[in-house]
């Protein structure tokens, strides 16, 4: 199907997960005024899943609250992302921080608190489809996992393969974006890597952040107690090794 002129992202297949009819049936109209396209609604997270097996929408929209069921609108989202990579963008009247923080776990692509603005819907569909087309169209130049130990200062080492951070044989827990951040920057630990390649790996933002980028490594460092990573002056980051064994 061809793409309108008008947006690179209208004709979209979007599905809508909801189980006030209501307010799903206003989410649908509104959207193919748009000119996306509404693959369906479903009212429970199972039926979601399945849904998006069967015919793949480019995009979904889901309430983290779906009411009776027995697993959430966050667990069938993180299953859809796990299994099959559909970007997710999360309806809810939900804000408080306990909730968005179990709703980042599925790597969202985007959260609007309901009711939401007509433009705000359309900007962070078009923007989530964006990141995640640039993202994919980039993944084989961005990253290529090699199975081998990265070895860095103070005893600490990083399994490329498996994404585990070591000191001594003691595994150390890292947050979903410290992993990545030594995921891309391992995976060519004799070179430097840029910063517009580390944000796309872990954002999925063309276009880098210099300020969320010097905080994410500024609290891995304090929370490691050593610096493994050296800034080269506006080129990028490279791992400090002592040595590599493949």
């Amino acid at each position: 199907m061809s793409k309108s002129t008008n947006s690179l992202y209208k004709e979209s297949d979007i599905l809508i997960v909801e189980n006030d009819m209501d307010f799903a049936l206003s989410i649908e109209l509104t959207l193919k005024k748009m000119n996306y396209n509404v693959s369906g609604i479903e009212t429970n997270p199972k039926d979601a899943i399945v849904h998006a097996r069967n015919k793949r929408p480019d995009i979904i929209l889901i309430d983290i609250n779906l009411k009776n069921s027995s697993i959430s609108g966050i667990d069938a989202a993180c299953q859809i992302w796990r299994d099959m990579k559909i970007p997710i963008v999360f309806l809810t009247s939900y804000s408080d921080d306990k909730t968005i923080k179990k709703a980042l776990e599925c790597e969202p692509y985007g959260y609007l608190i309901k009711p939401c603005k007509d433009i705000e819907l359309k900007a962070t569909i078009n923007i989530a489809l964006h990141k995640h087309k640039y993202f994919f169209e980039n993944k084989d130049n961005i990253i290529q996992k090699q199975n081998h130990f990265i070895y860095i200062n103070n005893s600490f080492k990083f399994d490329n393969s498996s994404s585990i951070l070591y000191k001594d044989e003691e595994q150390i827990s890292l947050t979903r974006n410290e992993k990545k951040l030594f995921e891309i920057i391992c995976n060519n630990p004799n070179e430097i890597t840029s910063f517009n390649t580390i944000s796309s790996y872990i954002w999925r933002e063309p276009i880098y952040d210099m300020g969320k980028l010097r905080t994410l490594v500024y609290r891995l460092r304090v929370k490691l107690g050593i610096n493994p990573f050296e800034n080269i002056y506006e080129e990028g980051y490279k791992i400090n090794t002592i040595k590599k064994l493949a």
